[in-house]
């Protein structure tokens, strides 16, 4: 209906311009009347402005007509209007992207068409030559208005035109398209930018006035003007579609920025395709299939694509994530432990975790991962202080989280439990009691064990209670921090649910995390962790039963034995206990680019012993030892090929805890999930002449959490100096310093 309207105020406003023209005598050549931005896209809204120029040859001289065009038009209608010659309009649009991004939709009314048509030629020929030195411009004139202005599917007050996902940026999305560097998913593009059309026409009609702007009193009459039941089904209306057009906003800016920075090559360029993850690879800053997979056979594949690009914060193709949710086979339930791991490192990938998850909700992914997403997707809070829709906020809430993850015990329930916090809104009762029974469900479907489960649902279930609690109870008072205790039950809750609580604020509001709400969580959390009894868990020593030693180590050297399952391997390593004897063991998996998902090891008499749980399914025993050798023997230095992490990866963590053994001295070494980690430790332990007596490897999503109960060689446990060189030592290794 509305189109109608647009195309009806259109049509008029070119009779009114012809009219005018023909009567002032307007000649058939040399000079023309044209219609520039909205009026020249025929986007007439109920109140929009007339942007016409009269253009003339140069040389040739327009005379009266110059002014006496605008006398009747300036009684019919709000006029925005200029006079100018060709050239001059050549000129203008180089020396102004708003001029440019204006003509690039000039359309002729009346007079000369040649004149048009050269002064439409000349505008696009010029942005399509220079748009490699002009879209940095215009990428800063676009960032810098969705500073100022926000997000429109996020807004309480949106703007229409100017919000980031509005008018103005589907304009600049069909510029983009017109410098012939880029492309944009047109049929997406146009309905939502018909829909805000829509919008807009219906708010002005509402209004009486020209306005862009949404007031919160007219989302009723908004809602009945548009057909729609009511004003929530308005405001998702007007925010799915600005959702759609931000998405598209940022995926194709993030694609021009690969094209400006690319040299520019003549001739044919055939995509190059770099291995990522198998099945995987990056062709031209986006996450593709390589085509060596069948997708119908592998379910993890679209959370290895997700994972992939969003780590090296690079772009999902929407098209590849539209075809593994058509054509990829069904995760089983629950999901298998590789499964989990992809999710939780999708999780707690940092800011490249906003853009994958976007496309994943725009191909419909996410409904296929996550069913219960449709429960907040473009929710708005009640609570003003939030800057974000629900759905958006708990995505936030994982960025948050996921520089915590070095605090916590278990990042993995700490990412999970971020992303699920908020699933209870929209019911009808506390959205935390509500949401403690979906969080659940969605962690056994995932895969985790019983525990784990545990205490996603007491987090979600409590993940208000110390920002509650620490600003309205007495810290001092030894019922506060009983009560508390009494909710959490489990004392492994509390790390965690202090990560979450300040993770939840900063994805608020930038001052909902205060240095003064801080300081009283950080004190009740003190005064919690006092009440629970005993001291931060430790993994017990490994002292497993003994296992038989077989004939090739008792003769001096290795015994490797691999045993494949559905999943992954297990590869167990028999052999004359020596210092640096993990450390090698390691670094044979770590040079096979193993992902090592858990390993044990102890010291069985006079014989070194290591269990390590592998994903791969196809390692062969000869081809293991081989590098063990070479290893062991020094033809090959493992070290100088292990590096550290990238400076922009979470530092480690290296603590020294006393308490843990009579016996050993523990590490406990939290660091980045890579291969490498545990051999960089142990190498760095071997060095000092320190033993490892027994090894807990953990892969808790992102991020490996070891413990290494340590002695000095042939002795007991290390002195406290000892014990800080060891932890310096280790924590150097692993972050190059």
């Amino acid at each position: 209906m509305t189109a109608a309207e647009r195309q009806r105020r259109t049509d008029e406003a070119d009779r009114l311009c012809a009219e005018a023209y023909a009567g002032c005598g307007g000649p058939d050549t040399g000079v023309a009347l044209v219609a520039v931005g909205g009026y020249g896209r025929r986007e007439l809204a109920p109140y929009s402005d007339l942007d016409v120029v009269l253009v003339h040859a140069d040389g040739v001289d327009p005379g009266p007509l110059a002014e006496q065009v605008w006398y009747p038009l300036w009684d019919a209608a709000r006029l925005d209007h200029a006079v100018r010659s060709l050239d001059q309009m050549v000129a203008a649009a180089a020396g102004d992207l708003k001029v440019a991004l204006g003509l690039l939709d000039v359309r002729h009314l009346v007079g000369d068409p040649n004149l048009t048509l050269r002064l439409r030629g000349a505008v696009l020929t010029a942005w399509r030559r220079d748009a490699r030195d002009r879209l940095p411009a215009l990428r800063e004139l676009v960032r810098s208005r969705h500073d100022l202005l926000g997000e429109l599917a996020h807004l309480s007050v949106p703007d229409l035109k100017e919000a980031e996902g509005g008018l103005r940026d589907a304009t600049v999305l069909k510029a983009l398209v017109a410098s012939w560097l880029v492309d944009v998913a047109h049929g997406d593009l146009e309905r939502s930018r018909q829909a805000l059309l829509d919008v807009r026409d219906v708010l002005q009609g509402v209004a009486g006035r020209p306005t862009d702007r949404i007031a919160p009193e007219v989302w009723d009459d908004l809602a009945a003007g548009l057909g729609l039941p009511d004003a929530a089904a308005a405001q998702r209306h007007v925010r799915e579609h600005g959702r759609r057009i931000g998405h598209l906003s940022r995926l194709t800016w993030r694609r021009v920025d690969a094209v400006v920075s690319r040299p520019v090559r003549r001739g044919p360029r055939r995509p190059e395709l770099v291995p990522v993850a198998p099945g995987v690879a990056l062709s031209r800053g986006e996450v593709v299939l390589d085509g060596t997979v069948r997708p119908e056979d592998e379910p993890l594949l679209l959370l290895e694509a997700a994972v992939a690009a969003a780590e090296r914060d690079v772009v999902l193709a929407p098209a590849t994530a539209a075809r593994l949710v058509h054509d990829g086979a069904s995760l089983p339930e629950p999901w298998p432990p590789p499964a989990r791991q992809l999710l939780v490192r999708l999780l707690a990938s940092g800011r490249g975790l906003l853009g994958v998850w976007e496309t994943l909700d725009e191909t419909g992914a996410l409904h296929h991962l996550l069913p219960e997403w449709e429960r907040i997707r473009l929710l708005p809070h009640a609570s003003p202080i939030h800057r974000f829709t629900v759905d958006r906020h708990v995505v936030e809430t994982c960025i948050e989280a996921s520089a915590l993850i070095r605090q916590v015990a278990r990042p993995d329930v700490l990412m999970v439990a971020a992303l699920l916090h908020d699933i209870g809104k929209g019911g009808l009762s506390a959205h935390s009691v509500e949401g403690e029974p979906i969080a659940r469900r969605i962690a056994e479907r995932t895969g985790f064990d019983a525990s784990a489960v545990d205490l996603v649902g007491t987090l979600v279930r409590w993940h208000l209670l110390l920002a509650e609690t620490a600003t309205t109870r007495d810290p001092d008072d030894p019922a506060t921090a009983a009560a508390v205790v009494e909710r959490l039950g489990d004392p492994a809750a509390l790390d965690l649910l202090v990560a979450l609580t300040e993770a939840d604020a900063r994805a608020t509001s930038a001052k909902a995390w205060s240095t003064w709400r801080s300081g009283l969580v950080r004190t009740l959390e003190r005064r919690v962790a006092a009440a629970f009894v005993g001291s931060p868990a430790v993994a017990p020593e490994v002292i497993p039963d003994d296992v038989a030693v077989p004939r090739t180590a008792r003769r001096g050297g290795i015994a490797l034995e691999v045993v494949p399952g559905d999943d992954g391997s297990t590869v167990t390593v028999v052999a004359p206990d020596r210092v640096g004897l993990l450390a090698d063991a390691a670094a044979v998996f770590a040079l096979q680019r193993a992902s090592v998902r858990a390993a044990r090891a102890w010291s069985q008499g006079e014989y070194g012993v290591s269990v390590w749980d592998v994903a791969e399914t196809h390692l062969d025993p000869a081809v293991l030892r081989q590098r063990f050798e070479a290893i062991a023997e020094g033809r090959l230095d493992a070290t100088a090929r292990l590096r550290p992490a990238d400076a922009g990866v979470l530092a480690p963590t290296v603590v020294v805890r006393p308490e843990a053994s009579h016996h050993a001295t523990v590490l406990e070494v939290r660091a980045a999930d890579r291969p490498g980690v545990v051999h960089l430790v142990c190498a760095a332990l071997a060095r000092l002449d320190l033993t490892v007596r027994s090894a807990h490897v953990d892969t808790l999503g992102p991020q490996a959490v070891d413990v290494f109960y340590v002695q000095e060689n042939a002795a007991g446990g290390l002195s406290d100096s000892r014990a800080a060189e060891a932890a310096h030592a280790v924590r150097d290794a692993l972050s190059g310093a």
